[in-house]
């Protein structure tokens, strides 16, 4: 069997609210494995022939054609082809604020990563061929490729089934990511945010927990890193000047925070940046 490789990994990947980071489709060889490892962003697999084995937390699971798969961020995974019927699937990588949120209302989870004969299957196949026809490494394309993600993932929004309590798990978080991403300029905390809501801090940490399997504090930090992360890369703004903006009480503050999320300190962070983009220019011309 001829193995085929189409796929493209996204050079701009700063787009707070969800961004592509790689996509394709690959027809497998025999028993061909990637694994164990883990990822820093969410990957869905759409399986459009054959069959395989997807391994995660020691949970092995065979799945096969109209089935779909996802690699949660951070989490340690394994997934293989089949011996004599090898997997062709198709795949997209994508992270953002909005992403967790989203797959939260999907039939997806942490506990059961795969959908079998999902209902939308050829659509699903066609919406992530129209991302990879997307693709380029400017903003135009961007943000053309993260409007048919969102059109991707609402697929499988339109296909879950998710109980009452969820229900309202999910809706006191959104209100929460709503005053985050209104109020994160400003020094607010996570008592401003359950007194927003109109519940208790405790019940806000369960919330989050249940939906987006991180607490409040975790997606406000993350939050503010990421805006952060824009300012570094696109303007020439200082880093007390971007620590001021994204709420911050001192620039060191913001750095040790901004350290423990991308593990190098703002200013380093920068500078790869700079650096990438001119090699990057560079190749290009």
């Amino acid at each position: 069997m001829e193995q085929v490789k189409l796929s493209y990994k996204a050079t701009e990947k700063d787009l707070v609210s969800l961004s592509v980071y790689n996509v394709g489709n690959q027809k497998c060889g025999p028993l061909h494995q990637w694994g164990p490892g883990i990822r820093d962003h969410y990957l869905i697999h759409y399986i459009v022939s054959g069959k395989g084995t997807y391994i995660q937390n020691n949970h092995k699971h065979s799945l096969s054609a109209g089935d779909c798969f996802i690699v949660y961020p951070n989490t340690e995974v394994t997934y293989c082809a089949d011996k004599s019927e090898p997997w062709e699937y198709s795949w997209i990588g994508f992270s953002g604020a909005d992403a967790p949120l989203i797959l939260s209302s999907t039939n997806f989870s942490v506990e059961h990563p795969y959908i079998t004969n999902i209902a939308h299957g050829r659509y699903v196949k066609d919406s992530i061929a129209n991302i990879y026809e997307a693709s380029g490494n400017d903003l135009s394309s961007a943000i053309l490729m993260s409007g048919r993600l969102y059109e991707l993932l609402a697929l499988f929004v339109a296909d879950a089934h998710k109980d009452s309590t969820h229900s309202t798990a999910k809706y006191y978080v959104q209100k929460s990511i709503e005053y985050i991403s209104a109020n994160y300029s400003y020094p607010i905390s996570i008592d401003d945010v359950s007194e927003f809501v109109g519940i208790s801090r405790s019940q806000l940490y369960r919330c989050f927990e249940s939906v987006l399997n991180q607490s409040p504090k975790e997606y406000l930090s993350h939050f503010r890193i990421k805006q952060a992360c824009l300012l570094l890369t696109n303007t020439s703004l200082s880093v007390t000047t971007i620590a001021n903006s994204l709420g911050y009480d001192t620039s060191l503050y913001f750095s040790k925070a901004f350290k423990k999320i991308k593990g190098v300190s703002p200013r380093d962070y920068r500078n790869q940046k700079n650096n990438y983009n001119n090699e990057y220019e560079y190749k290009d011309n």
